[in-house]
Parts: structure tokens; C-alpha cells; sequence
């Protein structure tokens, strides 16, 4: 039999339109927008699925969007296929997309997960402000060669890895400059600079003090020990003490996605059936540059 895990996106796999298809076909679905609005202040769903694509973009928007989006996803599969629900023994989220995980898993409720994640993306979006900063995806190099050029880049201005995605894909976060140095490097290396449409260098020390802002976010939270284990981003391993989680959380925010190894750990543990719910299909390109083998559904308006 096969052993199930759940992956939810994070901050990128935003697109005009998404969720509109859900909250019309599937009442649980639209009654977590309608939620959503009232808890937030504004129009989710009028954004989600109008845009302007500028607005749903920015941070503070995107991760509401995103986290709602794909709890809506997940009503599409509960109504679809619960026996599939009820067996997920595992589940992992991308950066934003680990508060998702923890609802699923009965950390935090539906209300708790988005008012941080509200919290998370207002303080984020304001630490972007603060500091022209951005997030370069740096494609067929090593984990070796990626380090070199942060070193090297880093004499121009602060650089450094932020998210372990996949082999051959490495996303480096830093000021402006230090980022275009990187670019430059990793081209004259053989391997291929992409520029993240981000608000900034996300996962870095730039991105203080959102994390003191969300640690006071979360500690009005009384965070649950998990039904089912949740891979942290910060060291791919699974916690059951809820001020662990509660912790790994805060330090999310300034250190590295390690969502490569994140994946070999649930590999590791036996998964061979994966579903990523949510907006993209970006975690199961990632899941296949990990193990071609790997069986992935993806769970969204499609």
C-alpha cells in the first residue's frame, strides 16, 4: 500500500484567477474565502480571482492568497477522494507553504493559520521596503560552485542561499547589487541566473525584524502538537513539541529552505505517493528533478 504525503506551495504560485473554479464547484471551498475576507478586511477572493496580478503579487497579498488557496484545493480533494485525505502520513510545505501543512495537521486552526500568515507577509513586505533586495534562481551548479559565488558575491553587498530546492536548482537571496554579481557569476560558471519576481531577499538576515514580529505573532497562538508529522523548512526533520514548531517557525524566516532535503527525508521514510494541493505545479517539477520516480498528483483548479 502506498504511503501518502502532502505538499503545499509557497509565495510564487500565485496567478490571477486561481480559486475561482474551486469556490464555485465546492461549497467548503468558498466558505473559506468567505472567511478569509471577513478575518482579513478585504476582498480575498475578489483578488484572487480578479487580480490586479500587481496587487496579488505583493507579500502581504500573496501569502494569504496562496495559504487560502490551497486549503481550498484540499476541500476539492476531501470531497473528491476522502479515503486519500485520511491516509496522508506525511506532510511538508515550501516556506509559506508550511503553515498550510500545520492546519492540515492540526497544529494551528484555519482562523490561527492565516491571521500569522497575514502577520508573516505584512512584516516581510515591510522589511522588502526597507532594503532594495531580491531572490536569484541559479540553475545547473552544485551546492559547491552556489557557495563559491555567494563568497564572492558577498563583497558587494550581503548574499546568501536561501532556498535548497532541487540538484541544479539553488535560490541565492541578498541586496541588489550582490545579486546582480551573483548573476554575472554563475553565468561565466555555465549555469543560468533567473531573477525571482519577489518583493525581497527573502530567508536571509535582510528580512529582520519580521521574525521578532512574528515571533510576537506567534505567541499568542497556542500552537497543537501535530496529528501527522510536518517537515520543517529549517532542518527537514519532523517536531511534535508545539514550542519546537513554534521556534523553527520564527527561525524560518532568516534561514535557508531545505526543501531538497525535505523531500529525501519523506522519501526516506518510506513515501512513495505524493499530492501537491495548491496553486502551480511548481513543487512537482521540483519532486521530479529529486526522484523521477516519484508518483505526484497535483490537486488545483485543473
Amino acid at each position: 500500500m502506498s504511503k501518502i504525503a502532502f505538499l503545499y506551495p509557497g509565495q510564487g504560485a500565485q496567478h490571477v484567477g486561481m480559486g475561482k473554479q474551486l469556490a464555485a464547484d465546492y461549497p467548503a471551498a468558498k466558505a473559506l474565502y468567505d472567511t478569509a475576507s471577513e478575518i482579513l478586511g478585504y476582498d480575498l477572493a475578489k483578488t484572487c480571482w480578479e487580480g490586479p496580478a500587481d496587487v496579488l503579487d505583493s507579500t502581504s497579498v500573496s501569502q494569504p492568497a496562496i495559504f487560502v488557496t490551497s486549503l481550498a484545493a484540499l476541500e476539492k480533494l476531501r470531497a473528491d477522494s476522502p479515503d486519500v485525505v485520511l491516509s496522508c502520513e506525511m506532510a511538508a510545505g515550501l516556506s509559506l507553504g508550511e503553515y498550510t501543512a500545520l492546519v492540515f495537521a492540526g497544529v494551528m486552526t484555519f482562523e490561527e493559520g492565516l491571521r500569522l500568515v497575514q502577520r508573516r507577509g505584512a512584516a516581510m513586505q515591510a522589511a522588502a521596503d526597507a532594503t532594495p533586495s531580491g531572490m536569484v534562481s541559479i540553475l545547473l551548479l552544485t551546492r559547491e560552485q552556489v557557495d563559491q559565488i555567494c563568497r564572492e558575491a558577498s563583497t558587494v553587498g550581503k548574499l546568501q542561499i536561501a532556498n535548497y530546492l532541487c540538484p541544479g536548482n539553488i535560490v541565492v537571496s541578498g541586496e541588489n547589487a550582490a545579486c546582480e554579481k551573483a548573476a554575472e557569476l554563475t553565468e561565466q560558471q555555465g549555469g543560468r541566473a533567473v531573477p525571482l519576481a519577489v518583493a525581497g531577499a527573502f530567508h536571509t538576515a535582510i528580512m529582520k525584524p519580521a521574525d521578532t514580529q512574528l515571533a510576537e505573532a506567534l505567541a499568542g497562538v497556542p500552537l497543537r502538537k501535530p496529528e501527522i508529522p510536518v517537515i520543517s523548512n529549517v532542518d527537514a526533520q519532523t517536531h511534535d513539541d508545539p514550542d519546537e514548531i513554534r521556534e523553527l517557525l520564527i527561525r524560518q524566516v532568516l534561514n535557508p529552505v531545505l526543501w531538497e532535503d525535505s523531500i529525501r527525508a519523506m522519501l526516506a521514510a518510506g513515501v512513495d505517493e505524493f499530492y501537491e494541493i495548491g496553486p502551480g505545479k511548481v513543487l512537482r517539477g521540483l519532486l521530479k528533478r529529486i526522484d523521477r520516480k516519484a508518483a505526484c498528483t497535483t490537486v488545483n483548479d485543473g
